[in-house]
């Protein structure tokens, strides 16, 4: 009887100790995917009493192996074997949850995002302003609304081709995301029109902001020349129209159809011009 309860206590701190270092490799793949912070903080926290217990059941199994007395032995053995069992659940479950989580911030992500030229699109656009206007009127804080207009876009496309006008509006995404915040909301209003969302920002410096983006669009070159095909590099001018958040909006339709006129206006006058929103567009 002796002989067969110590086989078992060694074929369970063997089956343990296994399972011990198989369940640190989920929680070690974990953390190298979370960013960081509080939360990655706690979970080093978790692997170094995981490490903690990995090694006092190796020290366990170690002294057991030296000298083991009665049947009542079986009973440590157990418990850590039900620890160890429960360390690798833990680190599983963990490391699924991550995955998932991960799987549904990518959904997310892609469903408020423009494919083509990396921002957000319409449907974020409308539902942030819809977010920050009443939080805005409440505390009195400036907010400002960029509309960008590329200028006859559709001569890129008719003498170049889809493939090149795409490109011109993924190297202008790459332009405007030099020149604005981190905070600054960029999302695609529709065709070749990009709004910003200036947080924060009273108009007078949205059109500090609009005039730099106006420069910088029309000092760079979006598609580089191609020789072979015998076509130049391809620049394009923009216009854009800038509004102000009113105390007196009831709806955030307005602060874009303010914008709209604006941009509208900076066409009418011969393009390649920043219009800041009055009364009398």
């Amino acid at each position: 009887m002796q002989n067969i309860t110590g086989y078992i206590v060694n074929g369970i701190l063997f089956v343990g100790a296994c399972l011990l270092c198989v369940s640190f490799y989920p929680i070690q793949r974990l953390i190298g995917q979370l960013p960081k912070g509080a939360l990655l903080r706690r979970w080093n926290d978790l692997r170094a009493l995981i490490l903690f217990f990995i090694a006092g059941y190796v020290s366990f199994t170690y002294l057991y192996w030296l000298k083991h007395d009665d049947n009542f032995n079986l009973i440590v053995p157990a418990v850590f074997f039900l620890g160890a069992v429960l360390v690798l659940f833990v680190g599983t479950l963990a490391l699924e949850t991550a995955t998932e989580i991960k799987r549904i911030s990518t959904l997310q992500h892609e469903n408020i995002t423009d494919h083509l030229i990396g921002i957000y699109n319409r449907r974020y656009l409308d539902r942030k302003i819809a977010e920050e206007l009443p939080r805005f009127s409440r505390y009195g804080m400036p907010l400002s609304m960029l509309l960008l207009d590329i200028d006859h876009f559709k001569a890129v496309n008719d003498h170049y081709g889809h493939q090149i006008g795409d490109q011109t509006l993924q190297s202008l995404g790459k332009v405007l995301f030099k020149k604005v915040r981190d905070t600054d909301i960029i999302a695609r209003y529709g065709g070749e029109e990009i709004s910003i969302l200036a947080l924060q920002t009273p108009v007078s410096d949205a059109v500090d902001l609009a005039e730099r983006l106006r420069q910088a669009v029309e000092t760079s070159i979006m598609v580089p020349a191609d020789e072979d095909e015998k076509r130049p590099a391809i620049t394009i001018t923009v216009s854009i129209g800038v509004t102000g958040f009113d105390q007196q909006f009831t709806d955030h339709h307005v602060l874009i159809e303010r914008a709209d006129k604006a941009l509208y206006k900076a066409k009418q006058e011969g393009r390649n011009r920043v219009i800041v929103f009055d009364s009398t567009l």
